[in-house]
Order: C-alpha cells, then sequence, then structure tokens
C-alpha cells in the first residue's frame, strides 16, 4: 500500500469538514498485499510529514495478551513504524479525511482503492445472482492459500510511535495557531467550579467493590458526583467534543494495603525485612486512569497506566455528544483488583466551551471535599466543542458523491465496488406482488435467502465459515413446494466437509446447556449449541463453542502481586463470580457464512452473508407471515413460540421478520477478517486455517477478549481506532456508523429493529440505568434541526409488539418500560421544538416521527389447524379462540434516504451498541450512482427498493406517496392504515388481515405524552402491560 495519502484528490470537501486527518493504516483488499495474503492484519502506516511536540515520554506500562499470529510467505508489508505527531486545529478547519466520530484517537484509515472502478451501471443495479467477472476488485483465493500459515509463536509489534513528554507548564502546547483564532483558555482551572462532593451519598467515592468501571459495564457507571453549584446553566451539547487527556502528576497512592504491609515488613527483625524487601523490587502504587463523563454518561476512558503516580497518556478522544449537562467531568481514578478508588475529579463548565472556544490547561484533581485529593495534583487536558452546524460531514447526505469516503475512523474503511443482495425473511415466494420499478428500467427483484446461502455452500470449493447466536443442524434451508430436497444443514455441511471442503462453526457456547457425564440440559435460550456439537463430533466439521467471558487470564482484573514471608500470592477476589457473569448475560450475536464462490478462469473468490438470521429453528418464514395455516406443512417439526408455557398444542406459531444481506466484493474480505480474528482467540494456538455497484463498510461490536490480533500496546490500538476500557480494546463502530447516518440524514429514516432503548442520561428519570448509546436522541434532535429549518422529516420504527418471550415476565415488562422512557423522551424532545417555531398547533410530534409492530390474524378456514373453541383464559386459549399473534420482528437495520442502508446482527440497545457485551456485526452500503448529492432527486436504486418491497410485505399495497416518505401526506396516510390495521387486530371479530403492520398501540397526545392506549392498556390474549413495569431485575440483562 502506497503509505504517501492525498486525500484532496479522492475527496471533495477539504475544509470545514470537522474531523482531525491521519492517515488510515488499514489496507484495502485491492492492494497488492491482499492480492498475496488474504487474511493479514497490517502494520501501521503513519504519515511522516507528523511533527510532535518537543521531548519525548517512556511507553506506560500497558499490554495485553497475544497468543499466536499468522506468518507470510512475504515479509514486504512489514514496516518500522516511524514517529508521529499530534496536530492542532480547529475542528471547522480540519482538512482532508474526517477520523472517528467516536473515536478515541486521532487517527483514520486510508482506502486505497481510487485506482478501482466502481463497476458498470447495469451491475450497480442488477439484483439477478448471475455470476460477475472480477478482475481484480478482491483477493482470488488460489493465489493466497499456499502462503498462509499458523504459527503460536508472537510475531514482533512494530515499534511505538515516539512518544511525547509534557512539562509542568500548561501553555507548552498553547501554539496552535489555528486554534487560537477562536480563542483559548490556558492555564489551571479555578477550584470553585468543582462543588463539595458527599461520599457518604456515593459511597463510590471510597473503595468500590463494584464493577461499575469493568470494561462490561462501560457506560453503565453511575457517576458519584452531587451538583452543589446551582449557577451553572445546563445546555444542550449536540455535535462532537475533541479531548485530550495528556497526563497527570502528584497523584496520591491509593494501594493503602501495600503500603501498610510495607510497615509491616520494617518492623520484622532486619535480616528477614531485607529478605523480604529484596522480593519487592519496585513500588507498588496507583494504576490510574481517566473516565470521561457528559450527564452521568461515561463517554471515554483511558487505559490504565500500572504503578505510576505521574502517568502521561497522550490519548486523544474524538467523541459525538448529545447531552444536556453543565459539566463535562474527568474522574482520575486507581484501577483496583475489583473495581476501582476514585481519586478526585476535574469538572469543566459547558458554559465555558458551549462557544467553539479551545479550553486547556493543568487543573487540580479535586476530592470529595473540594479539596486537591493531594498537594500538587494535576490533570493536564484540553477539551473543545463543535457543534453539529459547523460539521459539514453531516450537510451532504450519507452517500455524498462517488468519492464518498464512508463512516470515518472504524476498524475496516470503506470498500469500492463489489455487490449486495438484500433479504427481507427467510424466503420470498415467487408469487410475492410487487412489481417496483427503479432507475433507468431496471426492476426490484427481491432475493430469496436461504435459497441463496443453501447455492452459496453447496458450490463451495475450499471453504465455509458459520458464526451463529445459534446454529441448528436439523434445520432444513430450502422447503419450496417444488424442491422435493429434505437436506438438512447438518447433513449438507458434513457433505461438503466430505468433498474436502474446509467447513468451520463458531456457535455461541449458551453456559446453561450442559451434556456431562451423560446428564444433558438444554438450556434456558434453547440454542441447541450442545446438540450441534454431538452431530458434528466424530465428522471433519470443526464446531467451536465459544463462550462470552470477560478474557483468557482474567485479563479485566488487575492482579496484585506482594509477598509474604516468600511466598507470592495473587488477589482475584471475585473473579469466579465475574466470569460467571458475563459468561451468562452477554453472547455472541454475530451470524454470518463465508464460503468461497466461482470467479471465472478456474479461480475462486469470497462471498459473505451477515444481517439477523440464525441458521436454526423458528427463523424460516414469508411474507404471508402464517400463523397456522403452515403448521402441518412447512413448519411441521419447527413449531417455536416462548410464549406460552406448557402445553403449546393447535396454539400459533411465533412469525418472524427479519433482514439480512450477502456482501459479493472487498468487503466480504473484512467478514472473513472478523471471523479469522475471532476463531483464533477462541481457538488453541496449534489449530489451523485456511483460508460493481456497492460501497460497503464493515462495522463490529466486540473486543479484545473475543478476537485475536487486536493490538498488545493499547497505544497502538489508537492507531486502529479500537477504544480503551480498563484492560480492554474495543471495536464499537457499529455504534459510530448508526450516530453518522442519522446525522446525516437529510428526508427520512427507517428502522427495523428488535430492541429500542437508549439514551437514557435524557430521561425524565432514571437517567442513571446506563443505557447511554446515542441513537434515540440523535434521531429526536435531527427532526428538531428539521422542525426548526422548517423542512419536512419522518421517522419510522418498526419493532416487536413484545420481546419474545412471556410478556408478563419481570424481563419482558422491564424492556418494555425502558422502552416507552426512550419513545416519551423523543416525543417530548420532538413537542418542545414545535412550540420553539410556534407549530405546534398545526403538527403533531406523530406527524416526524411513529411507531409501529407487526402482527397477523387468520379467519377460520377449511386448512386451519384448529377450529375448537375454548372457555377458558389460558394465553393459548385465548390464541387458538382469537387466531392472531403478533410478527415477531427480529430485524436489525436502517435506511437512510433511500440512499444508504445499514444492515447486521446489532440491536439498538446498550448490550448490543457497547463493544464490550454481546458481539455483533454489521454493514453499511450505498451504491454511489444511487444518492441525492449524486441525482439531485429520490434515488430509485435497489435500496429505494428493498424499502418499497419491505413496505408492499407490511401494508399489503403500494400508494404513490410511499416514494415520497417524508412526506405530510406519507407519513399520515402510513399512520392511519397502521391505526386501522391495530383495530382489525384487536377487534373481538376475527377477520382475515391482508396487512400486518400495526401502529404500535400506545396513545402519543399533543404535547407527545405517551400514555396507554385506552382500553387496550395490555396486549390481546397473552397479557402485560403494553408500556411496561418497574420490577426489580438486574440492569444489564434489560438494556
Amino acid at each position: 500500500m502506497d503509505n504517501n495519502y492525498n486525500p484532496s484528490s479522492s475527496y471533495p470537501y477539504n475544509t470545514a469538514y470537522g474531523y482531525p486527518y491521519v492517515p488510515r493504516p488499514y489496507p484495502n483488499p485491492n492492494s497488492g498485499i491482499l492480492h498475496r495474503h488474504i487474511l493479514a492484519i497490517f502494520p501501521i502506516h503513519q504519515n511522516p510529514s507528523f511533527s510532535p511536540p518537543p521531548a519525548a515520554i517512556p511507553s506506560p506500562q500497558a499490554s495485553f495478551q497475544h497468543q499466536g499470529s499468522f506468518q507470510y510467505s512475504s515479509s514486504h508489508h512489514h514496516h518500522h513504524q516511524p514517529s508521529m505527531s499530534l496536530p492542532f486545529s480547529t475542528p471547522e478547519s480540519y482538512s482532508d479525511v474526517p477520523s472517528r466520530v467516536n473515536s478515541f484517537s486521532g487517527y483514520h484509515r486510508q482506502d486505497s482503492t481510487s485506482s478501482v472502478g466502481t463497476g458498470s451501471t447495469t451491475n450497480h443495479d442488477n439484483a439477478s445472482d448471475s455470476t460477475p467477472s472480477y478482475p481484480s476488485v478482491y483477493p482470488l483465493i488460489d493465489d493466497l492459500l499456499a502462503n498462509v500459515h499458523i504459527s503460536s509463536d508472537a510475531t514482533s509489534v512494530p515499534a511505538s510511535p515516539q512518544a511525547i513528554s509534557m512539562t509542568s507548564s500548561p501553555t507548552w502546547y498553547s501554539q496552535s495557531e489555528k486554534y487560537d483564532t477562536q480563542g483559548s483558555i490556558h492555564g489551571y482551572y479555578n477550584a470553585s467550579h468543582s462543588g463539595p462532593i458527599d461520599s457518604s451519598a456515593h459511597p463510590a467515592l471510597s473503595h468500590s467493590t463494584s464493577f461499575a468501571d469493568s470494561p462490561h459495564s462501560q457506560n453503565l457507571q453511575i457517576v458519584p458526583v452531587s451538583n452543589s453549584k446551582g449557577s451553572l446553566k445546563v445546555l444542550l451539547l449536540h455535535g462532537n467534543l475533541d479531548i485530550w487527556v495528556y497526563e497527570a502528576k502528584n497523584l496520591p497512592n491509593m494501594d493503602m494495603f501495600h503500603k501498610t504491609l510495607g510497615d509491616v515488613f520494617g518492623k520484622l527483625p532486619g535480616n528477614m525485612s531485607s529478605k523480604i524487601e529484596g522480593t519487592m523490587n519496585h513500588k507498588i502504587t496507583s494504576d490510574p486512569y481517566v473516565s470521561i463523563s457528559v450527564s452521568s454518561a461515561v463517554i471515554g476512558r483511558t487505559y490504565v497506566i500500572n504503578n505510576n503516580e505521574n502517568p502521561v497518556w497522550m490519548q486523544r478522544f474524538y467523541i459525538p455528544v448529545a447531552h444536556y449537562a453543565a459539566e463535562v467531568k474527568f474522574f482520575v481514578k486507581d484501577s483496583d483488583v475489583v473495581g476501582s478508588q476514585l481519586m478526585g475529579v476535574v469538572a469543566i463548565p459547558v458554559e465555558q466551551i458551549y462557544s467553539g472556544v479551545k479550553v486547556q490547561g493543568l487543573y487540580p484533581i479535586l476530592n470529595n471535599n473540594g479539596k486537591p485529593c493531594k498537594p500538587g495534583a494535576v490533570l493536564s487536558i484540553s477539551i473543545q466543542y463543535t457543534p453539529i452546524e459547523r460539521l459539514s460531514i453531516y450537510h451532504h447526505g450519507v452517500g455524498a458523491g462517488p468519492d464518498y469516503v464512508g463512516v470515518p475512523g472504524t476498524y475496516f474503511p470503506l470498500r469500492r465496488g463489489g455487490k449486495v443482495t438484500l433479504y427481507q425473511d427467510a424466503h420470498v415466494p415467487d408469487d410475492f406482488f410487487p412489481n417496483l420499478k427503479l432507475d433507468r428500467g431496471l426492476q426490484y427483484v427481491q432475493g430469496k435467502c436461504w435459497h441463496d446461502i443453501f447455492n452459496a455452500i453447496s458450490r463451495a470449493r475450499r471453504l465455509i465459515y458459520i458464526t451463529g447466536w445459534s446454529v441448528w443442524h436439523k434445520v432444513r434451508l430450502v422447503r419450496d413446494a417444488d424442491y422435493t430436497s429434505n437436506c438438512t444443514l447438518g447433513d449438507l455441511l458434513k457433505s461438503k466437509s466430505q468433498e474436502g471442503v474446509r467447513v468451520l462453526l463458531l456457535v455461541w457456547d449458551d453456559p446453561t446447556s450442559r451434556s456431562i457425564l451423560g446428564y444433558k440440559t438444554d438450556g434456558i435460550m434453547q440454542t441447541h449449541d450442545e446438540e450441534t456439537r454431538r452431530f458434528f463430533k466424530h465428522s471433519s466439521v470443526q464446531v467451536l463453542l465459544c463462550p462470552r467471558v470477560a478474557g483468557k487470564k482474567h485479563s479485566w482484573i488487575k492482579q496484585r502481586v506482594f509477598w509474604w514471608f516468600g511466598v507470592c500470592v495473587e488477589a482475584y477476589v471475585l473473579a469466579s463470580i465475574r466470569l460467571r457473569k458475563v459468561e451468562t448475560i452477554y453472547t455472541h450475536h454475530q451470524k454470518t457464512v463465508i464460503v468461497d464462490a466461482d470467479a471465472g478462469d478456474n479461480r475462486r473468490r469470497i462471498i459473505a452473508f451477515l444481517g439477523g438470521l440464525d441458521l436454526c429453528d423458528g427463523r424460516y418464514d414469508t411474507q404471508q407471515h402464517p400463523i397456522f395455516r403452515t403448521l402441518e406443512t412447512v413448519h411441521k417439526d419447527d413449531y417455536h413460540n416462548p410464549t406460552y408455557t406448557g402445553n403449546t398444542a393447535g396454539c400459533p406459531r411465533e412469525p418472524w421478520h427479519d433482514l439480512h444481506c450477502k456482501i459479493d466484493g472487498p468487503a466480504a474480505y473484512d467478514v472473513l477478517t472478523n471471523f479469522e480474528e475471532r476463531w483464533l482467540k477462541a481457538s488453541k494456538p496449534h489449530v489451523r486455517m485456511i483460508l460493481r455497484g456497492w460501497h460497503v463498510q464493515i462495522f463490529r461490536s466486540i473486543d479484545s477478549n473475543s478476537v485475536r490480533k487486536f493490538p498488545n500496546d493499547p497505544k497502538e490500538a489508537i492507531s486502529k481506532n479500537l477504544m480503551c476500557g480498563k484492560n480492554v480494546l474495543i471495536d464499537m463502530s457499529i455504534h459510530t456508523a448508526y450516530v453518522k447516518a442519522i446525522r446525516a440524514a437529510q428526508h427520512f429514516i427507517y428502522i427495523e429493529n428488535q430492541y429500542f432503548i437508549g439514551s437514557s442520561y435524557n430521561w425524565s428519570s432514571y437517567k442513571d440505568v446506563g443505557a447511554n448509546n446515542l441513537i434515540p436522541m440523535e434521531i429526536a434532535l435531527k427532526i428538531a434541526e428539521k422542525i426548526k429549518a422548517h423542512e419536512r422529516f419522518a421517522v419510522y420504527i418498526v419493532v416487536p409488539m413484545w420481546p419474545e418471550g412471556n410478556p408478563t415476565g419481570a424481563a419482558t415488562q422491564r424492556i418494555l418500560f425502558w422502552q416507552h422512557k426512550t419513545m416519551q423522551m423523543m416525543y417530548e424532545t420532538i413537542y418542545k421544538a414545535l412550540v420553539e417555531v410556534g407549530l405546534e398547533g398545526t403538527f403533531t410530534p406523530q406527524d416526524y416521527l411513529n411507531f409501529f409492530c407487526l402482527g397477523n390474524r387468520e379467519d377460520m378456514g377449511s386448512d386451519s389447524s384448529s377450529t375448537e373453541s375454548s372457555t377458558t383464559n389460558t394465553p393459548q386459549a385465548l390464541s387458538r379462540k382469537n387466531r392472531r399473534f403478533m410478527i415477531y420482528v427480529h430485524s436489525k437495520g436502517m435506511i437512510v434516504d433511500d440512499e444508504y442502508v445499514i444492515l447486521g446482527s446489532a440491536n439498538i440497545n446498550q448490550r448490543s451498541m457497547e463493544g464490550t457485551r454481546d458481539t455483533e456485526i454489521a454493514m453499511g452500503a450505498y451504491q454511489p450512482h444511487h444518492t441525492w448529492a449524486r441525482k439531485l432527486s429520490n434515488p430509485r436504486g435497489q435500496i429505494y427498493g428493498y424499502r418499497m418491497s419491505l413496505w408492499a410485505e407490511h401494508l399489503g399495497i403500494i400508494e404513490e406517496c410511499f416514494a415520497v416518505p417524508e412526506s405530510i401526506d406519507c407519513v399520515r396516510t402510513v399512520r392511519s392504515m397502521g391505526e386501522a390495521n391495530w383495530k382489525q387486530f384487536a377487534a373481538e371479530k376475527v377477520t382475515e388481515m391482508r396487512a400486518h403492520l400495526l401502529k404500535y398501540p400506545v396513545e402519543v397526545d399533543q404535547k407527545g405524552k405517551v400514555k396507554p392506549l385506552p382500553g387496550c392498556e395490555c396486549f390481546p390474549d397473552v397479557g402485560g402491560q403494553i408500556v411496561g413495569s418497574f420490577l426489580a431485575i438486574q440492569e444489564n440483562l434489560t438494556i
């Protein structure tokens, strides 16, 4: 890859872009390197033109375990890492390519695809399954396999960039001419801005034994500060914060246990004392890190530096914010055996940064009494706020021209060229009615997801790699009446492995399912993991059941080592409890299928499927979403409905609506890289692996406990746009992608998701619950922005009627409660915007934002599975009598302006977005010839066809207004149709439903207050309050 990057030649916006530019080290599959090395993680290429501030600092003592690596026959791509610099300039004058929206660094990846064409227009739009020709778009497998082998020895890591030293003067870094054009504040912070902290009211101010600051609750922390400064203004921060945490000086030693132990040794006889002191060859002191908080939400965290009272981080955070806040707070903490201890706080009033001025200096670290935690204890930081109005990256839509660089600052860059097929549900029958015309006379063709997966696996010659939350060997992928094969997935994979194809399955290990000495349990989630493992046990199919643990060797715990009469002791209090908690609550949630395919001329290429569909029972469905009629046909032996307990004879199945996609092009190799990194982490070191029209980017929620090849040194992780937690590196680029797409939306947003919970920091109550993802707040603020600009904008959100399971259960009710709080916050924000511009009498909040769910009802017919009536009032009996049930929305997707689509496995909640909980994967894609910026009118490409096809499925009709979703006519039409469908669903009389989109059963009044629907406070037949209830249950599970 060429190390000389000229961003001006590849992107049209070189000013006012809003992101600091840094070179992107990650290679593009089109480069010559990847033509030889399919699975390589390449060293970082820094821009040699950077010039650092004076002097150097030693590297912090922070590292991560590395247990092996790939080695390749060619080594021309290994370079020494040159020194880097940290340029200072105003956000609005940053030139070139933007860096990560949610980044803890200022680095960005280089996408070296300018020499590769995007293919013909026909290929852009063609939705057929014909084999395309790829002369140089991505590497061919035959060129790669011979060069790949596994080594159990760790390869050498490229040298860290030369670190930068800080003097005690707060002004050495104030030479930023560009910053000073706006004005800067330098020097020591006035301690009067930090109010006293009542430690009795906030026990976390003393030594904490909670996991509030562990990497598996990155945003769950309740900030232990009481605000006694009533005069501080609460202002809306909506934009980006550019923060540097440089260093701290004179921190207190919080490890008093070791000091006490030393005092004990000092009182021992001289020869014994000297013998013990000889084993303690270095001082045991604090292991500091800094946590950054806005409005009780943790938005950033430095890495931990061990045994250092004068730590130097030199760590940059470029963070999107959408928070009402009075202060930005920096908590200086000591990482402890379990949890942490708070040393003190630095608080910067939002008023000081609101104008865009850069605030920087050395600030005293105040304790709970408002005094310095130790004489001379200071934190060196800088902070600058850029409002969204001055961030032009969000002003041109999602796909701003053919040279659009994608979502900045992610682990994987945008890949140009290739093809994407979008799927709705597991199967689309031939008679599905929409006749959708696209631009240039093309017609939208619906893909058949499980058909295509079956065919792709059948045609594989080299590799079949599958990840899943659940993979069931008994599932039948193809069930058409014209297709007589009864081949199961397990039989197909065994057959392919006998042909010599490498078949690897990476499946989440449900800790509640076990097979020990003949004793078997199915597990609470019934994922069939043990059953599938047993089926493939004596075959050449390799199955790894992978638990979602907090890392090998308890890497999230600081392992204290001390000597007591010559014996080494390690403190690992609560380690096993923490391990079991993470393993039980969180999951591996990615769903991918990766295979090789024909590339012409006896060569092979990689294609990848990803989205929300697991290859297991209960997932096969069509756009009709039958509930009774197929119980004895296509769904025989595939009944799934966890709503009921006990006898389910004659009960409706749970219909399943989902979104999925196929990637054929360079981005498929990023999906392959994700599999490789996870497999290497989960497997033993000696296990051997073999290895036009769309622009696609891969995103993840994952951390270093679940993948290999993340850097050992957290300072190197910055260059890969990974975030730092406590002893863990985090990729949360899915959240970054959603925020970027929402902020750039110009006309409408359409979301289908299994959950919709977030932005709890702005709820009217329960602000500290920890559901701190920005997505709901960003949507609400986008609508408010458009209202104030007197522009139309609409958001349609489709969620399940209730979360899967018993709707009266405690966990389900709590999730519904959080969903209600999220809805309420969004509608209140919209109403305030209407009042601000005097439109509250003209429009209502629902003229901009609407929530829907899906349901079905089948009239009695001769082919009905049950004609019995019942006088009992159990959920089973009522469902049989009223012949209705919800269609479960398991989708995880978003369409913006008919030009950009995000699909994957990630839900809109904290579990999926945080990166340290459930592991997730997603893709964002667009067609460069079908964007608003390119056409200056409504795009009519594949994404438009996909949305219209989904609406046809849900509404049973296509109206002309559907083509302009942001119009008030469309919003009111769709809402009225949803309201009519709900009345039909909830009515006492049973009638056949032709449409499935239901207005979510809550009432939203003129002022945006969300209340239960009069006369329908609970779900029909099955019960459970629609707006949820507050019942005590573990928060991590429900947010």
